[in-house]
């Protein structure tokens, strides 16, 4: 950020943010692709802000008006978030709209093996993931203020039109293994059982703050693709990504010995959620995962479309992650028979 942005979002916390005095100094983080993030030092205090990145963007992509409405409204939930302090919607002021919130003292676990913590600390951490996350599947969109944060209808349907779109519209070459998966997702579609929640739609370890010496989530960051739909998806999601090879970049779990590392099985992690929201089983819950990998593919061909186009936050790792679109399209079609 450069030194007279900074100058300009000091003099508009002087007028938006309570106590908040400046000069800033801003050091952006390495996670959040998507949406730039900062920390920012002044003599008031810590804060972070998070903006939409500059650039031609994708309609209804970087929502972080968005977000700071859902983290808004679940302050004082079982879902800990940070607080939010003041949203900017004058481009004026950083050239995107942007908003700024508590930093939250915490650490972020990137990797689910989780390299360094000892059995009994890995599994105290995973059953705290999987208690927040059926936390946010328990709660009432409409006491929230939140009954108009998600169109009604089919969700799946409703997501599978959207991210095709998004597909398209950022698509750089061919990939048939992604054309299949769209096929078969459309005609796989399963019917709507009625179930709508809050949703966060990128929900996995690393979106995570925990507390710097114990399991405890302190925060659940990234709401960007945050909207009212099927809960089924957030799940999906999480047992999408521990299909992939272990390590900083993947992320994922296949072929590592859960049981001697404390972490549990996909079919542990799913009785856990299960038994949390007093449901029996899933239906079609290969429908979700194999269209869990769909969207992931979709997300990162807009990544690399991002980075060569040169507006991606940062254009290397973009390259790279955008790499993984055909990887993440086969593993969907291999995903589509899966988990009963």
């Amino acid at each position: 950020m450069q030194a007279e942005e900074l100058a300009r979002v000091a003099e508009w916390m002087e007028a938006h943010v309570p106590g908040f005095h400046g000069p800033l100094r801003a050091v952006k983080f390495d996670q959040g692709q998507s949406n730039p993030t900062f920390r920012l030092d002044s003599p008031s205090g810590c804060y972070v802000l998070r903006r939409k990145p500059p650039g031609k963007l994708l309609k209804s992509a970087h929502a972080v008006d968005r977000e700071f409405r859902v983290q808004t409204a679940l302050a004082g939930t079982g879902v800990p978030v940070p607080k939010m302090l003041a949203l900017c919607e004058d481009d004026a002021v950083l050239g995107s709209t942007f908003y700024v919130m508590e930093h939250v003292v915490g650490r972020t676990l990137v990797e689910p093996d989780l390299p360094g913590e000892a059995p009994t600390g890995r599994t105290a951490i995973m059953d705290e993931m999987n208690r927040v996350l059926a936390a946010i599947h328990s709660l009432d969109p409409a006491r929230l203020d939140l009954s108009d944060y998600g169109a009604p209808g089919n969700y799946f349907e409703r997501q599978l039109a959207r991210w095709t779109k998004q597909y398209r519209d950022s698509e750089t070459e061919r990939q048939p293994d992604m054309e299949d998966l769209i096929t078969w997702l459309e005609q796989a579609l399963p019917a709507d059982d009625g179930q709508r929640t809050l949703v966060h739609g990128d929900f996995r370890l690393d979106n995570l703050l925990f507390a710097p010496d114990g399991a405890e989530c302190r925060a659940v960051l990234d709401w960007e693709l945050s909207t009212l739909g099927h809960p089924h998806a957030d799940l999906a999601g999480v047992l999408m990504q521990w299909q992939l090879p272990p390590g900083p970049e993947t992320r994922g779990l296949a072929g590592v010995d859960r049981e001697a590392l404390g972490l549990p099985t996909d079919e542990a992690f799913v009785t856990a959620y299960c038994a949390r929201r007093g449901i029996d089983r899933i239906e079609s819950l290969g429908f979700c995962v194999a269209f869990a990998f769909f969207r992931m593919a979709a997300i990162l061909q807009g990544v690399r479309k991002r980075a060569l186009d040169g507006t991606a936050a940062n254009p290397d790792k973009g390259l790279k992650m955008g790499a993984y679109v055909p990887k993440f399209a086969a593993m969907g079609l291999e995903a589509r028979h899966g988990y009963g």
